[in-house]
């Protein structure tokens, strides 16, 4: 079994004494978490916990098992033995649709309805929630702007008509518009070419200070990990190897940290 080299002491006793809003300071937690499908392991003994408003990055090779991760805690994936716990409750009891509600979600091609315009796709958890439409209007105004798209030029507008970085600015500002406290983030900037990509990684990192949300976010991209991350989960093989801030991870003796490391050297 590989070790995991995760919070120190104090972290944890920190976080499970609360933050000083009475609210306990663990978002998400993996209690001993497996996952197998035709008797095939995808991951085995997850064991750690999410802060509330940390981003924590996954970081792993293809097939690793952090994407399996992220869908485990909105309940795409179930599973097979162990649970995990969203802000004290285990998705085995949460009912799925509040669960996904109460959590954005953004993929790599941002998943946006073609046939919905950019307000109508920005507005559709707001609507099934039952939000009154001013209310929503002015959510959809303010989270364009936030993700630096001009509404009066944008908020119409469909989804082949914008490039690809404007498409992932929706995609982050439709996760948002029902204000959930926890966001999941699948590649989210992958398939954008280098300059965009960078550009929107420093504007997400500045948002992440503002909004202060509990973010999970997954990437093969060891730079992307240290632009964002407040901690960083090393995952190989289906095991979460290493835990750690940016700073301990830099100077990981973990062979496979080491193997990233050495990338961008």
């Amino acid at each position: 079994m590989l070790e995991v080299n995760s919070v120190s002491h104090s972290q944890q006793s920190e976080s499970l004494t609360g933050s000083g809003d009475g609210q306990p300071n663990v978002a998400i937690e993996f209690r001993n978490v497996n996952l197998k499908v035709n008797q095939k392991s995808l991951v085995e003994d997850l064991a750690f916990e999410v802060l509330r408003g940390e981003t924590l990055v996954l970081l792993g090779r293809s097939g690793s098992g952090k994407t399996t991760t992220l869908k485990l805690i909105n309940c795409l994936l179930e599973p097979t033995s162990g649970d995990v716990f969203v802000e004290g409750t285990s998705t085995r009891s949460w009912n799925q649709i509040e669960l996904r509600r109460h959590i954005g979600y953004v993929i790599q091609d941002s998943g946006l309805f073609p046939h919905f315009t950019v307000a109508r796709n920005i507005a559709v958890v707001p609507r099934l929630k039952g939000w009154k439409e001013n209310k929503t209007h002015e959510r959809v105004r303010e989270l364009l702007e936030l993700v630096g798209l001009e509404p009066q030029t944008f908020a119409n507008r469909y989804p082949r008509e914008l490039s690809g970085g404007q498409r992932q600015r929706v995609g982050v500002a439709r996760a948002l518009a029902a204000d959930p406290p926890i966001v999941l983030m699948d590649e989210p900037f992958g398939a954008l070419d280098p300059l965009t990509r960078a550009e929107l990684q420093r504007e997400f990192a500045a948002l992440t200070k503002r909004l202060k949300k509990t973010i999970v976010f997954v990437t093969h991209d060891i730079r992307e990990a240290y632009t964002l991350a407040s901690r960083i989960g090393l995952f190989k093989d289906g095991h979460l190897i290493e835990l750690a801030t940016p700073d301990q991870f830099a100077s990981s003796s973990d062979p496979e940290a080491q193997a990233f490391n050495k990338s961008i050297e």
